[in-house]
């Protein structure tokens, strides 16, 4: 089967598109915010910087700290 043939002239080229950091930056900050509090939940409700009492939030997240490596016994 022949290639149809394209001319240098009919070729566009795709310019880089910027994407603004006014799009980008709210989803970075939720994203880091939500990151913080998954990593403050999963490393660090129990004891003395514990939020919540009792054990309830530790007992939720106790296989994910052993998973990501925390400490909690």
């Amino acid at each position: 089967m022949a290639q149809p043939v394209v001319s240098p002239q009919a070729r566009s080229t795709a310019a880089p598109q910027s994407i603004p950091v006014r799009e980008i930056l709210p989803w970075a900050v939720f994203a880091l915010v939500v990151g913080a509090a998954l990593l403050y939940f999963v490393g660090a409700e129990q004891g003395a910087t514990s939020l919540f009492g009792g054990t309830w939030v530790h007992e939720f997240t106790h296989d994910g700290r052993h998973l990501l490596g925390f400490p909690c016994h």
